[in-house]
């Protein structure tokens, strides 16, 4: 896998400040998007152990809240197979630290054998992330007033508690710390 780009302090995907990892992948081409220089799987540079290590150890700060997973696509199935074992590792090293990801694919489809974006890593990848932006940006549902995404049939999922009860369930907005997520 490729990324295109790494913003190890960023404030515009997700809650607090937040490591943000663009990989390089898309298939959507959706019309409008604002990181078209990554559809192709082969832009920027090789997400080597180098890479992960040095994200990884970018995090270790109390007032990072987490990573964020842009792209490209990180639903892309062979995004997927680079990123899942990295997502354990992030898990493992930091459990009170949130992952939030962007897809255009769906949060059902991802999760339903044969379903778009959907392969033998989906679920185990869906479990290390916290929150989900999912959709497809649409051009003429943009909405720059809209929270943490581009289009308004985009929706913003609770993982957790939608692997949980086995129904999707939007994030609450009201959440804006890592302390919010965790359940007593």
């Amino acid at each position: 896998m490729n990324y295109a780009a790494i913003k190890p302090r960023d404030i515009a995907n997700g809650t607090g400040v937040r490591t943000a990892l663009f990989v390089s992948g898309c298939t959507h081409r959706c019309k409008g998007c604002f990181n078209e220089i990554a559809w192709d799987f082969n832009y920027g540079e090789p997400f080597t152990e180098e890479v992960e290590n040095s994200i990884i150890d970018g995090l270790k700060d109390d007032y990072m809240d987490g990573l964020s997973l842009l792209g490209g696509e990180p639903f892309e199935p062979q995004n997927q197979r680079a990123l899942v074992k990295f997502l354990k590792r992030v898990k493992d090293t930091y459990p009170e630290k949130t992952v939030w990801c962007y897809t255009g694919y769906l949060f059902e489809e991802l999760l339903t054998p044969g379903g778009k974006g959907n392969c033998e890593v989906s679920r185990e990848m869906m479990s290390y992330i916290d929150v989900l932006v999912d959709g497809e940006f649409k051009q003429e549902l943009k909405n720059l007033n809209l929270r943490f995404r581009g289009s308004s049939n985009q929706r913003i999922i609770d993982v957790n508690k939608s692997l949980k009860s086995g129904q999707t369930v939007l994030w609450d907005g009201a959440m804006t710390n890592k302390e919010s997520f965790n359940q007593w």
